[in-house]
């Protein structure tokens, strides 16, 4: 299921990646237009639950200022880079999960931003070498995009934040499970579930 204002050749490209993706409108509240496969099976939601509404409901009014602050930065300028940042979700079913998420813009050729490109993946429940493993496929994805963007009359920013150190990044978030009270079992979301 889509949002019909989606080309119909981008979602079937993001249906066939590895990685959970999602697409969300640059009006209003941002509403996801689109979700693959991956991203239902990572949070639980089909598309039907979801198109329309905000990434938000994941968080279930868990606020996290920091991970907050870097997507409204983000959001405020049509310049700012991609943006990669740990948050905490919840599935459908309740279970927390820390979602690393990658944010990025698609771009019309005169630069106006068309959509916004999420990939989502549970760095809670993971080993560094997944980690290693998703950004490969999700940088995979975002290579292989570029064609079929620009067919579309738009551009692709691959820029991927670096992860300095993914056994830091996996602690951090085991560390923010800990503090909810959650145990630590659950899906990837990613290219090695």
């Amino acid at each position: 299921m889509r949002d019909p204002s989606v080309p119909k050749a981008l979602c079937d490209f993001l249906e066939t990646s590895p990685v959970a993706l999602s697409l969300a409108g640059i009006e209003g509240d941002h509403p996801l237009l689109f979700v693959n496969a991956r991203f239902a099976k990572l949070t639980g939601y089909g598309a039907h639950e979801l198109i329309g509404r905000n990434c938000r409901l994941l968080q279930r009014g868990v606020e996290d200022g920091q991970a907050h602050a870097k997507l409204r930065a983000f959001l405020a300028r049509d310049d700012a880079r991609p943006v990669r940042t740990p948050m905490v979700n919840f599935r459908k079913d309740g279970v927390a999960f820390v979602n690393l998420l990658y944010l990025s813009r698609l771009q019309g050729v005169t630069g106006e931003t068309r959509y916004f490109l999420a990939s989502q993946f549970d760095v809670s429940r993971t080993q560094p070498e997944r980690l290693v493993a998703y950004d490969r496929a999700l940088a995979r994805t975002l290579m292989d995009m570029e064609p079929l963007a620009e067919e579309s009359g738009m551009t692709v920013d691959r820029t991927l934040t670096a992860i300095a150190d993914a056994v830091t990044t996996i602690a951090q978030a085991k560390l923010a499970l800990i503090e909810l009270g959650e145990d630590g079992g659950g899906e990837g979301g990613g290219p090695s579930d």
